[in-house]
C-alpha cells in the first residue's frame, strides 16, 4: 500500500509499504479521506516530542471498515467511520495520562491506504457527512470543543473571541460557537478570512495586524466572557484587557511564544483565568460528534486534492490564505 513516512527528521515520502496485520482488539481500516494538520508539519520539522523516523503520519482519516481480528467485533465490518486519535488518554477526563499520544507519532498514523486501529477508536461517520468532510472532524474538531465546553464552560449570549479564524482549530471554535448561540467575534491577519467571518455571521472581525487594542470592541461591547487562542506572545494583555470580570482565556498553543510580561494585577482584580488545554479526552470525541450531528454542522474545507499530492502539500498548511481544512482523498 502507499503511506506517507517520516523517513528522516525535515523529511518525508510517499512510499509503498506492507498493509498492516490484524492483531487482537484491532481493525483494519481502507482510509478514503485524511486531513491536514499543523501538527503533522511540525513532526516534519522536528519539533514534536518523541518523533521516531519510518513511521506512517497522519492523524485525521475517515473511511471503511473492511476486517477486525475479534469475532465479536465483526458489526464492524462494511461501517463508515471516523477514528478518534487519540492513544492512552487515562483514566483521568481532566488531564491525559503521561502514556498519552497522537496516532500518526510515534505509532503509525492515518496517511495510508489502510490503517490499523484499536476497534475502540472506531466511530460512525455523521450520516449528514461526506467521508472527506468527516476526514476534516478529529484532532481540531476535539480541540475545538474541550476548549469551548470543557475549560470555557460556553454558553449562549455569551460574547466568544476566537483569534486566528481560518486555521483548522479555530474554524470549528467559530462554528461550535455560533451553534451555542453565542455572540461571536474573531480576529485574522487576512481582511479576506474577516470577510469570510463576517458573511458567515460574526458580530465582528479584528485584523491584528492593522488593530492592536481592540479598543472600541471592549469598550463599547461590554467586553469578552471567553476569549479562545492559540498565539500567545504578548498580544495576551491586550486580551486581558478584553475580558469581561471572571471571564476566561482559553489557550491550545503558543506559536508567538512567551509573554514578557503578563498583567496579573488585572487578572487578580478581575477575577479572570488563563486556561490551558490541548486536544480531549475520549468521551469529549463522542460529545464533539453527537454535537457536529445534533447542529448538522459541516467543517470548513479549503481544498480537496488527491492523495498523491500530500507530500507536497505540507507547504500550504500555514499559508495566510487558507481558511479551512486541507482534505485528501485516498
Amino acid at each position: 500500500m502507499k503511506a506517507l513516512v517520516l523517513t528522516a527528521p525535515g523529511n518525508i515520502e510517499m512510499k509503498e509499504v506492507a498493509v498492516p496485520v490484524l492483531s487482537p482488539g484491532k481493525a483494519l481500516v481502507k482510509i478514503k479521506a485524511v486531513a491536514l494538520n499543523r501538527r503533522d508539519d511540525w513532526i516534519r520539522e522536528g519539533k514534536y516530542p518523541n518523533i521516531k523516523t519510518g513511521m506512517v503520519m497522519g492523524s485525521d482519516g475517515a473511511g471503511i471498515v473492511e476486517s477486525v481480528h475479534n469475532e465479536e467485533h465483526k458489526e464492524w465490518i462494511g461501517k463508515e467511520v471516523v477514528i478518534n486519535p487519540n492513544i492512552d488518554w487515562g483514566s483521568d477526563p481532566d488531564v491525559q495520562s503521561s502514556k498519552y499520544t497522537v496516532l500518526g507519532m510515534p505509532i503509525d498514523g492515518t496517511f495510508a491506504e489502510y490503517a490499523l486501529v484499536p476497534v475502540d477508536r472506531l466511530h460512525h461517520k455523521p450520516f449528514h457527512l461526506d467521508l472527506l468532510q468527516a476526514a476534516a472532524l478529529p484532532l481540531g474538531g476535539l480541540t475545538a470543543f474541550r476548549a469551548l465546553f470543557r475549560k470555557g464552560e460556553l454558553r449562549a449570549g455569551q460574547n466568544v473571541l476566537i483569534s486566528g479564524f481560518g486555521g483548522g482549530v479555530a474554524q470549528f471554535a467559530y462554528i461550535f460557537a455560533k451553534a451555542t448561540g453565542a455572540n461571536v467575534y474573531v480576529t485574522s491577519g487576512s481582511d479576506e478570512k474577516l470577510e469570510k467571518a463576517m458573511k458567515m455571521g460574526a458580530k465582528g472581525g479584528y485584523n491584528y495586524k492593522k488593530q492592536t487594542i481592540y479598543e472600541e470592541l471592549w469598550k463599547t461591547k461590554g467586553g469578552f466572557d471567553l476569549i479562545i487562542d492559540s498565539a500567545g506572545g504578548d498580544q495576551i494583555n491586550n486580551y486581558i484587557k478584553m475580558l469581561r470580570p471572571s471571564g476566561k482565556i482559553v489557550f491550545y498553543g503558543a506559536t508567538n511564544g512567551m509573554p514578557s510580561k503578563v498583567d496579573f494585577y488585572r487578572m487578580f482584580w478581575n477575577q479572570l483565568s488563563l486556561v490551558g488545554t490541548t486536544m480531549g479526552n475520549d468521551l469529549e470525541f463522542s460529545e464533539m460528534l453527537a454535537f457536529v450531528s445534533k447542529h448538522q454542522i459541516r467543517p470548513m474545507v479549503d481544498s480537496i486534492r488527491p492523495f498523491s499530492k500530500l507530500a507536497e502539500s505540507f507547504a500550504d498548511v500555514a499559508k495566510p490564505n487558507k481558511v479551512g481544512k486541507i482534505v485528501f482523498q485516498v
